[in-house]
């Protein structure tokens, strides 16, 4: 998909929800942010600097952390060195992942190939956040995974957020969840912005979620 003039602001400690059907563009923005994809036109700003020219390794050392939809695991390491492999002194350390997802210390022993879809999700997460970045991509984070499992991905996101202040942009089907986890949203229809709001306003115009995300909404 081609993103047509889609300009968004992610201010310090802010969050911002994607939103839109399949294939309207959501991942792609994403992936030109991270610099994956290449820009045809127009940039990409961090910090107020200009990074389109970064390739995504430099772009992740100024402080642009990604969770791709692919849980992207270390099969051959243990959690304990998944985790440390790219870690980056700050906030972030063992520590501090293990107290936000209890069930990776309770395996730090484990290979990556030995956990559940759910945990190498957790996993991927902490080992990006080891990275101590400024902002965190989250990629459909939620996707294929257990209930019980969501419930924990929801509030470690929920407390990275409003608990330590990590700037964030969530990609994630369901509109409900995405919206109660951020602050900002921008709906995404055909490579082009179709509606801004504040995702609580948003969350409340139920006609205009409808309209533009449909089945993707969690029902009451």
């Amino acid at each position: 998909m081609v993103l047509d003039h889609v300009s968004v602001a992610l201010p310090v400690g802010g969050s911002l929800a994607l939103l839109g059907r399949n294939g309207v563009g959501k991942t792609t923005m994403i992936l030109t942010i991270m610099g994956i994809l290449p820009l045809s036109g127009g940039s990409v700003r961090f910090h107020g600097q200009d990074v389109s020219t970064l390739a995504p390794h430099q772009r992740a050392r100024r402080g642009i952390g990604w969770v791709p939809q692919e849980r992207d695991v270390f099969p051959s390491l243990t959690v304990e060195e998944n985790l440390t492999v790219a870690g980056r002194p700050g906030r972030w350390d063992l520590a501090s992942i293990y107290g936000l997802f209890p069930r990776l210390q309770e395996r730090k022993g484990n290979m990556g190939n030995q956990l559940s879809g759910g945990e190498q999700q957790m996993l991927t997460i902490g080992r990006t956040l080891m990275t101590n970045p400024d902002v965190l991509l989250l990629d459909e984070p939620l996707e294929g995974l257990a209930p019980i499992i969501v419930e924990e991905l929801t509030a470690a996101i929920r407390r990275m957020a409003t608990d330590e202040g990590m700037a964030l942009v969530l990609v994630e089907q369901h509109a409900e969840v995405a919206l109660d986890l951020t602050e900002d949203a921008v709906v995404i229809e055909r490579g082009v912005i179709a509606h801004r709001a504040k995702s609580r306003e948003l969350l409340a115009d139920r006609e205009t979620l409808d309209r533009f995300v449909g089945l993707n909404l969690v029902a009451d």
